[in-house]
């Protein structure tokens, strides 16, 4: 019998952040108009970032931080909801990741990032031009900040489609690619996970010419997420994303069902312990 996925209560970056303004705010023993008669914001505004209800301006953050006296605290929370490793195009995408009910991407060069292993993701980042090794490890850990949302009481039904080349390409070298595709292994028993992956026999298929993601929420549009080799879009227009919908249906209609892809990523993994 699988084991059980962990499901850890995890506490989200703005949550968080809420969760630590208030509590400083009241050892001060200040009301919500007296903390914001001092920063410039209506005591309503601070309200709703103490409740996780509105973006925080990294102003406020700042001007918060001097103004209860702290050392880094509350600015290192409001980076945890805005980290700068991210390109300015993907930071809204993590958040959205978080409050999807559904997530399905397609990836046909490298590992979808909410799959991947520290090792391998530093690997990936530190081939970026230029990154230097603080912010490769700035950019792991936000990576994997993003993958708690699988340990929340309430994870998000997740389908990922994954080129089998990505399977063979050593990111990393043989043993990071290894512990890369033991961890699909077992993500794989997760309730709410779902990993196909297209045969290399099928050829072309309609996504080779980039990854995507698409996330429905609990209200509201679809938005969807696509990659590129400079910078990535994020959209919600109706028409966009249908297209990017019906390209992943079918992409799907190619891979291999999910028993047939375990024993394709349980082979490649005995291979590379040989």
């Amino acid at each position: 019998m699988p084991a059980k996925p962990d499901v850890t209560p995890v506490i989200s970056p703005e949550v968080a952040f809420g969760r630590e303004l208030r509590r400083m705010r009241e050892a001060e023993g200040w009301s919500l108009d007296a903390l914001g008669a001092r920063v410039g914001y209506s005591g309503t505004m601070i309200g709703y970032f103490e409740r996780a209800k509105r973006s925080v301006p990294e102003t406020f953050a700042a001007r918060a931080e001097e103004i209860l006296g702290l050392n880094g605290e509350l600015v290192a929370l409001w980076k945890e909801i805005n980290p700068k490793a991210a390109p300015k195009w993907f930071r809204q995408w993590p958040k959205i990741e978080s409050q999807a009910l559904l997530i399905r991407t397609w990836e046909p060069l490298v590992m979808p990032g909410l799959l991947q292993t520290e090792e391998y993701a530093r690997a990936l980042l530190h081939a970026e031009p230029g990154a230097s090794d603080e912010q490769v490890e700035e950019m792991v850990r936000a990576r994997m900040t993003r993958q708690t949302i699988f340990r929340r009481a309430d994870p998000p039904m997740y389908v990922a489609v994954i080129d089998e080349g990505v399977l063979h390409r050593p990111t990393g070298g043989k043993a990071v690619m290894r512990a890369q595709l033991e961890q699909l292994m077992t993500l794989m028993d997760h309730p709410k996970i779902t990993i196909q992956v297209v045969p290399l026999e099928v050829g072309a298929t309609p996504g080779l010419l980039g990854g995507f993601a698409i996330a429905q929420p609990l209200s509201g549009p679809d938005t969807a997420y696509l990659e590129s080799a400079s910078n990535g879009q994020v959209t919600d227009r109706v028409d966009e994303v249908r297209a990017i919908s019906v390209r992943f249906d079918a992409i799907r209609a190619w891979a291999h069902p999910v028993h047939v892809t375990r024993d394709v990523i349980r082979e490649l993994t005995e291979r590379y312990g040989q």
